[in-house]
């Protein structure tokens, strides 16, 4: 009696085996093992069937889930004659301060609002006290205590990991107020978190505190990133009502440079800047009303 081979092992059917069982006998064990091979890898084809649906299943969710994020817009109510005229706001979130910005807007007597981190303020002392010498032009308002962004469920947004659960999020805004309050400055009023990214039911939560949440119509800078003609092209292609944002937290990067060649354009037009305090901002998402 010839014994199939045991599921998993595969048989060596050869001349050998011929010359020592029936041609039908031989056939029976070869359909019964191509049957046995069949079912097994069949069956890891199934499981792989499985595994690349359940991958897929993830980033689906994955992908729905980041897509609940938003990236509020802002614009102010344009100017009723003349050229027009801009926000300015420019993030400080850690670092040091790029003198090249902060100089030409003193020197030009460009308004800006100032979105600061407590980290920031800690480490920029000087910085602040020429921005509370020149209180018609500076405007300082809360970027959070911690640079983090309002997002209350766990990922990373621009490889920053998000604040994670609600009250993270309350505590990076409180924080960033606190931190201001510690400067002597007024009671902010206005708050852009860390990569300018939001989940909706952290965007309620933040109304609820008071803070009004400012967006942009005009990246400037790219983060920082982009080069000197870049962003000068940017920011000089602001028209009448337009919230600009940029960064005046990285004095190394060529982006600086850019931010004053385009201030310095959109100024040369006849573009009147204003500090969010003294505009009628409107945002989408809830941001605002």
């Amino acid at each position: 009696m010839v014994r199939a081979p045991a599921r998993g092992q595969i048989a060596a059917p050869g001349i050998f085996l011929l010359s020592i069982v029936p041609i039908s006998a031989f056939m029976r064990v070869l359909g019964y093992w191509l049957e046995i091979a069949n079912q097994e890898f069949g069956l890891m084809r199934l499981l792989q069937r499985h595994l690349c649906m359940i991958a897929m299943s993830l980033v689906a969710v994955s992908s729905a889930h980041a897509a609940t994020l938003v990236e509020p817009t802002l614009h102010i109510k344009p100017a009723a004659s003349g050229a027009g005229r801009v926000a300015l706001t420019l993030d400080a979130c850690d670092g040091r301060t790029d003198t090249r910005i902060l100089s030409a807007l003193v020197e030009n007597k460009i308004p800006a609002t100032i979105f600061v981190t407590g980290i920031w303020l800690r480490r920029n002392a000087a910085a602040v006290e020429i921005m509370r010498a020149h209180p018609d032009l500076f405007e300082l308002e809360n970027h959070g205590g911690r640079h983090i962004p309002a997002v209350d469920t766990p990922q990373k947004i621009y490889g920053i990991k998000s604040a994670g659960s609600p009250d993270a999020v309350l505590a990076e805004v409180e924080s960033g107020a606190s931190a201001l309050a510690g400067t002597g400055e007024p009671a902010p009023k206005w708050f852009r978190g860390a990569t300018a990214e939001y989940s909706p039911s952290a965007i309620a939560m933040i109304r609820k505190l008071g803070f009004k949440i400012a967006g942009f119509s005009i990246n400037g800078d790219g983060g920082s990133l982009l080069g000197a003609k870049e962003t000068a092209k940017r920011i000089a292609a602001a028209k009448d009502g337009d919230v600009i944002i940029s960064h005046i937290n990285q004095p190394t990067h060529a982006a600086g440079e850019g931010v004053v060649q385009g201030l310095l354009a959109l100024k040369a037009k006849g573009m009147i800047f204003v500090r969010l305090d003294d505009a009628d901002g409107t945002g989408n998402h809830g941001t605002t009303d």
